[in-house]
């Protein structure tokens, strides 16, 4: 019996350290991105490294067993790039880091994050192509990454993202095709494409979300897209007619 309770003291302290390293782990990922980041405002001021997981500082949320699962800094006044080690934040779900001054590239570790539900880094200064790495976060509901320097197609495995609900691209230099996969997105509400460079014909797939799936605005205007209308601001019906004005 005596033996029993020292197997069972082992694994419980054994659990604890597994639990304080992967803390430890995640807090190192977070303080070096503070350090590659620069941050006039010092918002970031209590990222201290010197603490036992960074589930106490500002603008991170952790889950009961004190592992990261949010990232809030949209309009913090931060600049600097993205680190590719916040791939390892495993179970890190909302990034919220809208309306800063990011650059560089989407780093493609970022779909390591299979319990990723947002992925926020609209109104930046990001530049290169989107990933097609983040087509493997099947968790994923919204990708809102408007308003950058983006480049570069439309990855083809955002067909992947079953349960997006939200897909906001529009206002960067985005090339190349519509992919038809995203038809394969049935919770697809919300489709913002505008003001990019893309071309080639809206795929019917896409188009058939409107009758097969949930989508009730799509925004295709100001591309070089064939038989469609420049305008913005239309919703999905007033396309689709136009469309047919125009065959």
């Amino acid at each position: 019996m005596a033996a029993q309770f020292a197997a069972a003291g082992v694994l419980t302290g054994l659990l604890a350290l597994a639990t304080f390293a992967s803390c430890n782990t995640e807090g190192d990922i977070l303080y070096k991105q503070r350090l590659a980041w620069n941050d006039p405002n010092n918002v970031l001021k209590s990222w201290d490294q010197t603490l036992a997981n960074p589930c106490t500082w500002f603008h991170v949320t952790c889950n009961n067993n004190n592992s990261v699962v949010r990232v809030d800094l949209g309009n913090a006044g931060i600049s600097g790039p993205l680190l590719s080690d916040l791939g390892e934040l495993e179970n890190l779900q909302y990034i919220e880091l809208y309306g800063n001054r990011l650059n560089g590239s989407i780093p493609e570790t970022l779909g390591n994050l299979t319990n990723l539900i947002s992925l926020d880094l609209w109104v930046n200064l990001l530049t290169g192509p989107i990933p097609s790495t983040l087509g493997s976060i099947s968790t994923l509901r919204y990708l809102r990454l408007y308003q950058n320097n983006l480049t570069g197609p439309i990855p083809s495995s955002f067909g992947n993202l079953t349960n997006l609900r939200e897909l906001k691209l529009q206002e960067n230099s985005l090339s190349g095709a519509i992919p038809a996969s995203l038809g394969n997105v049935k919770t697809l509400q919300f489709l913002e494409l505008n003001g990019n460079m893309l071309t080639g014909t809206v795929p019917l797939e896409v188009l058939s979300l409107v009758i097969v799936g949930n989508l009730t605005e799509l925004n295709i205007a100001r591309n070089n897209l064939d038989g469609t209308v420049t305008s913005s601001g239309l919703r999905v019906s007033a396309i689709i007619q136009d469309m047919l004005k125009t065959a």
